[in-house]
């Protein structure tokens, strides 16, 4: 391969994930790969990066490292500091695939979209992929990435033939529906859903009298919304949901009532 494409691969669910392991095998023939994701799962660990101590690189095999113990945002933020430099920066870098979907406002919660959100920010485009579960498949631990294997691929030659899709300082997160890839209706463009959250968790005793907390599982009710169909929508109705996402959080419709008001 003439001038090999570059991407940069990480995730929230641990180095040792069988989804970054198919997500591994899907895009090593369309680039040079390196992987460097984080010791242990990080599920919902966000945006965050580690200050209060340091971080090494663990080389499992050649061009694919564990980052003991850090964050996907470390992750990739080390791997662009470390592996590459200004001058041979990763052409993409793709985060996942997540062990369950991350859709609506669970995005800000997510380590998988953190770590494309820190690539974007950056200079490097990135994808954020994620496959949706169904009860079925989680009670006979049929876990099955054809389909996100296949989506992400034609994602990524689309990108590598032609352009990134977004503007700097956006990513793209993909969500799969829980079926094989002939079930699919294909690609749908979507906004992100909106969730109804609880802050339940489950409360017990340990053998010195103390009482501790797990937080569980989210709620998994969804505000409906008109316009826009939702990320959660076309999951449901067994779309593969692209939306675009960028990290301006300001809520520019409100910028004139707040001026009004103060």
């Amino acid at each position: 391969m003439l001038n090999p494409k570059r991407i940069l691969i990480t995730n929230d669910d641990g180095f040792d994930s069988p989804a970054l392991l198919a997500l591994i095998d899907a895009l090593k023939p369309l680039a040079d790969i390196i992987i460097v994701a984080p010791t242990l799962e990080k599920s919902a660990c966000g945006h965050s990066l580690t200050l209060t101590k340091p971080l090494r690189f663990v080389e499992i095999e050649p061009n694919f490292y564990k980052l003991d113990d850090g964050t996907p945002t470390d992750c990739v933020f080390l791997a662009l500091h470390k592996i590459y430099n200004e001058k041979n920066m990763p052409d993409l870098v793709v985060s996942g695939i997540n062990i369950g979907a991350n859709m609506g406002e669970d995005i800000t919660y997510s380590g998988t979209a953190s770590g494309a959100m820190e690539a974007v920010l950056q200079g490097v485009p990135a994808i954020a992929i994620s496959q949706n579960f169904s009860d079925d498949m989680r009670e006979k631990n049929d876990f099955d990435y054809a389909l996100a294997k296949q989506s992400i691929r034609v994602l990524v030659e689309k990108i590598f033939k032609g352009s990134f899709p977004l503007e700097p300082r956006k990513f793209l997160n993909v969500n799969i529906p829980a079926l094989k890839p002939s079930e699919s209706k294909g690609f749908k463009v979507t906004k992100t859903g909106s969730r109804v959250y609880t802050n339940d968790a489950d409360s017990h005793i340990n053998p010195r009298g103390q009482e501790y907390f797990w937080i569980g599982l989210v709620n998994h009710e969804w505000r409906e919304t008109k316009g826009q169909m939702t990320d959660i929508q076309a999951v449901k109705n067994g779309y593969i949901s692209l939306t675009p996402i960028h990290l301006d959080m300001t809520s520019h419709n409100d910028i004139e009532s707040l001026k009004k008001w103060i």
